[in-house]
């Protein structure tokens, strides 16, 4: 366990360039002291003791505002940044080198009993306020966006955004946990695709009615007529979708 609690700390090093000593992470991080607390109620809990592992969780709970069943299995490694409201189910089980972010939740479905909250793979790093739920897999190097909803399986080196969750982008490339901000902007994207069909649409009608004023007037047709689309290009729109 001393081990795993020393990768828990040697993450913390490397992914926050705010960690500045051993005793600073100790004392002020509430991530790594829940993950302490969690593996000594672990271990506590595969041993059989049937009160005190939970009596333990909800103690870290109160010191940490970090929620975790002690009978979560969670790797090395793992890093629950600032953490509050962050909540692990009993059956979740966490890969080494995660990251989670404030306000996720590893939730369950259901009322069966089995295997009923998510398993994250490797490297998965969750945004804040992002929603696991269901005996579902998370691949290797997946990102899933900040507020995202997800209920559904996830494949390796994906990025999940929405709600419900979707893939956006999937490839072989090993991600930057830090980089969970660069995320795809899906709405504007589809509105601008939207946005360009509509302007389109608008000057082949316009067009149209160019030719059959013309013909009601006898006029012969020598040149193809175009009409102007109408400018779709409103205040709000823009500065909804930004100027990119």
């Amino acid at each position: 366990m001393l081990k795993t609690i020393k990768s828990d700390f040697a993450i913390i090093r490397e992914r926050d360039p705010a960690a500045r000593g051993l005793f600073e992470i100790i004392l002020c991080y509430p991530g790594f002291q829940a993950l302490v607390l969690h593996r000594i109620s672990h271990r506590l809990w595969n041993m059989g003791l049937p009160l005190f592992p939970r009596i333990l969780s909800q103690l870290t709970r109160s010191l940490t505002g970090i929620e975790i069943h002690p009978g979560a299995k969670i790797g090395r490694g793992v890093f629950i940044d600032h953490g509050m409201g962050v909540v692990i189910g009993e059956t979740t089980e966490i890969g080494n080198r995660c990251l989670l972010y404030q306000g996720v939740t590893l939730g369950g479905t259901g009322k069966d009993h089995g295997k009923r909250h998510p398993t994250l793979s490797e490297n998965v790093v969750i945004g804040a306020g992002a929603k696991v739920l269901g005996s579902i897999t998370v691949g290797t190097n997946t990102r899933i966006g900040a507020g995202s909803v997800v209920v559904r399986d996830v494949e390796a080196n994906s990025t999940v955004v929405g709600i419900p969750g979707r893939v956006v982008h999937q490839s072989g490339v090993r991600i930057n946990p830090l980089a969970h901000s660069a995320l795809p902007d899906t709405e504007a994207n589809v509105i601008r695709n939207l946005m360009e069909r509509i302007d389109e649409l608008e000057t082949q009608v316009n067009s149209l009615n160019n030719v059959l004023k013309t013909l009601t007037k006898g006029e012969m047709l020598n040149k193809t007529l175009s009409g102007e689309a109408q400018s779709l290009k409103d205040r709000e729109i823009i500065e909804f979708l930004g100027d990119n």
